[in-house]
């Protein structure tokens, strides 16, 4: 696999002498600092490679899982707490009777029938569209449209979305015939770019929010590293890799929900937000799986 990631090591280029002379170009013999990480990075990936082979037919069905599952946790939350869901929206949002009762409805039949047949995928565009049309209409409902933590985090869960859409066009095989239409692979091509750039947005959210301390900046910094890595599409499955290993731990470790007594105010908050990251991991699995794209660095490598 690394053999074809690129000529460093081959030596080829005008400091090649003829007739068979030795070479003393310095180029040559001292690798420059960006060689030498490429070479490592290529390392890394071969080893992700191998050790994953087993599980890797199974990836896009974890991540398609893990995307939607903060939306079939809510939905349960929302039936199991309908009267407390009822009260707020009337009494703190001032939304009439009738409507929050459409409203609570509206989503919990979006999120649960959406998320199914993303998972056995099913009209990916309209589920896609209906979990799209659900994060819009919360944000609007519960009020937190102007709340930039909620928002960066949704934005992270669109782009886990519209990472399953990307995947569905890859294995989509047939179209409908006379239809103008966007060419499959560009679709697919443009929706992956804008997958992975909303993906990171969590991670911008997580290095401005909290305390600060030596082990969070480090964390941060290597995170912001690797979220720089999967915008520009530079060893994006080993970087995304590398999130969804700090996610996953960052994760387990702040939003253990379930240490907290059930009657705990800060529970909900902490189950929510557990799941939301459950989603983006998901989105970064898919990634992992069908890699970044055209439009990547990755891919311009290939081509050079």
């Amino acid at each position: 696999m690394s053999q074809i990631r690129g000529t460093a090591g081959y030596h080829l280029g005008a400091d090649q002498r003829m007739f068979g002379g030795p070479s003393h170009s310095p180029a040559a013999s001292d690798p420059s600092p960006l060689d030498i990480i490429r070479e490592q990075t290529n390392k890394i990936e071969d080893l992700l490679d191998t050790y994953a082979e087993p599980i890797k037919p199974y990836l896009p069905a974890i991540g398609r899982f893990l995307i939607v599952v903060t939306f079939l946790e809510d939905a349960v939350r929302i039936i199991s707490q309908w009267s407390d869901q009822l009260l707020y929206l009337h009494d703190y949002r001032k939304i009439p009777n009738g409507i929050t009762h459409i409203f609570l409805l509206f989503n919990v039949i979006a999120m649960i029938s959406c998320s199914s047949l993303v998972i056995i995928r099913k009209y990916s565009e309209y589920a896609v569209g209906g979990l799209l049309a659900v994060v819009v209409t919360q944000a609007i409902g519960y009020g937190l449209i102007f709340d930039l933590n909620f928002f960066l985090r949704n934005l992270s869960v669109m782009g886990g979305l519209l990472m399953v859409l990307s995947d569905s066009w890859g294995r989509k095989r047939f179209a409908f015939a006379g239809l103008p239409q966007l060419d499959e692979k560009d679709r697919k091509m443009y929706f992956q770019l804008a997958g992975r750039v909303l993906l990171i947005f969590l991670f911008v959210g997580f290095v401005f929010s909290g305390e600060w301390s030596v082990s969070r900046i480090a964390v941060s910094i290597v995170g912001l590293v690797a979220c720089v890595m999967v915008v520009v599409g530079f060893k994006a499955k080993w970087s995304a890799t590398l999130l969804v290993f700090i996610l996953s731990v960052f994760n387990v470790l702040i939003n253990n929900f379930w240490t907290l007594h059930p009657h705990h105010p800060h529970r909900d908050f902490a189950k929510y937000d557990f799941f939301q990251i459950l989603s983006i991991v998901g989105g970064l699995v898919l990634l992992v799986n069908m890699g970044p794209g055209q439009f990547s660095v990755d891919e311009k490598k290939k081509v050079y």
